[in-house]
């Protein structure tokens, strides 16, 4: 995936991160192991999916672009 400064932009602006109501997580699946990243509501546990992670460095990309130390990964 090729990374530029519009994509970041759009990314962050069709999915805002808010971590007074939200959390950065990472679903991974157990039978399969697909990766997506999203954010998951403290209150209700909605999940709001935001893009697919194929390598480590989609991992960082994520983390970067939303300024995130760490992200919990949920199986």
């Amino acid at each position: 995936m090729k990374w530029d400064k519009k994509f970041e932009k759009r990314l962050r602006e069709t999915a805002p991160f808010d971590p007074e109501t939200q959390y950065a997580v990472i679903r991974s699946s157990i039978c399969t192991g697909e990766k997506v990243a999203g954010f998951k509501n403290k209150t209700d546990g909605h999940f709001t999916e935001v893009m697919l992670i194929r390598t480590p460095e989609e991992e960082r990309k994520f983390r970067e672009i939303y300024g995130l130390e760490s992200v919990k990964v949920e199986y």
